[in-house]
This record gives structure tokens, sequence and C-alpha cells, in this order.
């Protein structure tokens, strides 16, 4: 897998979110028809053993995969990046915890890499497969972020030539309905442990999910959540759960950058905002849920992601 030249409109994104409101021929499967294809063969695939490829060819992820994976609602193609673990052929009777990643042009390399990192000097978190959700593709990160991953339109209407907002129930949907239908019909996937990763608008699409479609996922790292989104619109969500539900089966993890706040110049207070809902949530008294929220020092939005990251992965899949 390349690494996509989008990574850096990625990173630019996530600020964004923060500030405004936001290669002979060889045999290929067309998932639309089932059918084998001709194509013209890529160059030798990196590989664990080889390494990179030289002469001046784009670095790849080793030992990735990338799959097109329409949504055939809104007719928008989509990717998702998969990484399973380094011993998965070796034990093909084994499941795997399964992680989904938003903003995945940014968060698949690192979340991958960390997951790695981790457990060099033995088991520190479980093993496990890490999906990356491709942003729509032909369209920028910004356009398709802002449309997929918040859950309301703005209560004063969508921003004046602006991108559209407010599709996160539509796009959870084809979650539900392709992309984890697809990666359990390829992969040793544990489908009871399944888990997302979200940070900024990200994390503002795992918490629309995790009250609304709360059996979707067992486990959520919710990164610097955009709770500020259209009026804390995220507030009346919750509450509606939790006028007609009395339990919430899921570990919760959030972090959020020190300097995330207006004392550091920030527009929203985006601390006191994940404080509320961690004090919200600990009151409903829910005996399944399990939660934990970090402030994390000396950090802020963009560079806080890769250490929540790190502490989310040890929450969700920690060995004692």
């Amino acid at each position: 897998m390349q690494i996509p030249l989008v990574l850096i409109t990625a990173l630019l994104g996530l600020v964004a979110c923060a500030n405004t409101d936001d290669p002979g021929t060889t045999s290929v499967h067309d998932q639309s028809t089932g059918a084998a294809t001709q194509a013209i063969a890529p160059p030798p695939t990196a590989s664990a053993l080889t390494g990179q490829r030289g002469q001046g060819l784009p670095y790849e992820i080793i030992d990735s995969e990338v799959w097109n994976v329409p949504d055939p609602v809104s007719g928008r193609d989509y990717q998702v990046f998969v990484a399973v673990p380094a011993a998965y052929a070796e034990h093909p009777e084994r499941r795997y915890p399964v992680l989904y990643v938003t903003d995945a042009e940014y968060a698949f390399p690192v979340v991958r890499s960390i997951a790695r990192r981790l457990n060099v000097e033995g088991p520190a978190i479980e093993d496990f497969i890490v999906v990356g959700l491709s942003y729509s593709l032909g369209e920028s990160a910004m356009r398709s972020r802002r449309r997929d991953y918040t859950p309301t339109t703005p209560r004063h209407g969508q921003p004046a030539g602006g991108d559209l907002h407010g599709e996160a129930v539509a796009y959870a949907d084809y979650l539900r309905d392709q992309v984890i239908a697809f990666v359990a019909e390829r992969y040793r996937s544990d489908e009871n442990r399944r888990l997302l990763l979200g940070h900024s608008y990200g994390s503002l699409l795992a918490a629309q999910i995790l009250f609304t479609q709360p059996d979707l996922f067992a486990g959520y790292v919710l990164g610097s959540p955009s709770f500020w989104y259209d009026s804390n619109v995220i507030d009346d969500i919750e509450r509606a759960y939790a006028a007609a539900h009395s339990d919430l089966p899921a570990s919760v993890y959030m972090y959020v950058g020190e300097y995330e706040s207006p004392a550091f110049g920030k527009r929203y207070d985006m601390v006191a905002d994940a404080r509320a809902m961690a004090a919200t949530l600990a009151a409903r008294n829910y005996p399944s849920l399990r939660l934990k929220l970090d402030v994390l020092a000396d950090e802020d939005h963009l560079s806080v992601a890769p250490r929540g990251f790190s502490h989310g992965l040890k929450f969700l899949l920690g060995v004692e």
C-alpha cells in the first residue's frame, strides 16, 4: 500500500476541525461483478523480508491491503486499509479484535506502528486487526469528513458556500451494512470485539454511533472530540439515549490535550466539553459502562493524537 499524498490534507483537516465549524498483466478481482479482469501489473510489492522497493518508487506500508468498498446508497466510493497481526497466518484458528479508525490517511499508519511498537519488549496489548476508513474518493479530506462525520445540519443552516454537513447517520449505516460485513467475511475478526477510534470530527462520529447504535462497537477511543459542533448537539443525542436506556454496554476512552481551551488561545473549550461529557456519563451509573478521560499535559489538538492513540489501545486492549 502506498502512503496517500493526501496525508498533509488530512492533517490540515484536523486543524480546521478544531477551529471551524468546522504494477506483464495480472488477474484482478472486480468486486462489483465478482469477475476477474486483466490489468497492468503493479511494480513488485515491498515485503517484510526484502524491505522497500528502490529506484525512487513510493514508500509502501508493508503487509497491508487496500480494498474499495462502495456505498450503494450514496453512490460514493470509499476504501478500507487493512493490516493484520504479524502472526496472523501462523494461527488460522484465532480470531482477533478489529479496530476501525477514521481519518485513515493519517491514523491508519500511525495506529499500526504504535500497536507494533508497544509490544516490542513483550505483550502490552493484544494483537488486533486494524481497518482504516478512507475519505470519499475524489473529494477533499475536509469535504468528506464534514459531511460524513457530523451528526446534524447546523441549526443556523449549512455554511454559506461551504461543504455539506450532517450525514453521519447515513455514514454509520454504510459502516454497518457494507464495511463491517466486508471485513467480517474476509478476515478472522472477533465480531464481539469491534472497536472504533476517532479524533476530532472522527470522535464526534464515534460518539454519535455510541448513542444511537451502541451495539455496533464494543469499545471506543474518542480523541479530542468536537463536542462543540452545532452548539453541542451531541448533548441532545446523549440525553435522548439516556431517556430510553438504563445501561450503556461499552468501554470508552476519551482524551484531550491540555492546550485545547480558550486559556491557550483556542476558540472552543474542548477540555471543558470532554470533562462535562465524562461527568454526565459517570452520573448515569450505567452498570456496563467502562469509562476513562485523560487530559494530556503539554499537548494541543494535533500533537496529542499519537499519545492518545497509545493510551486508548492500552485501555481497550491492554494485557496485564
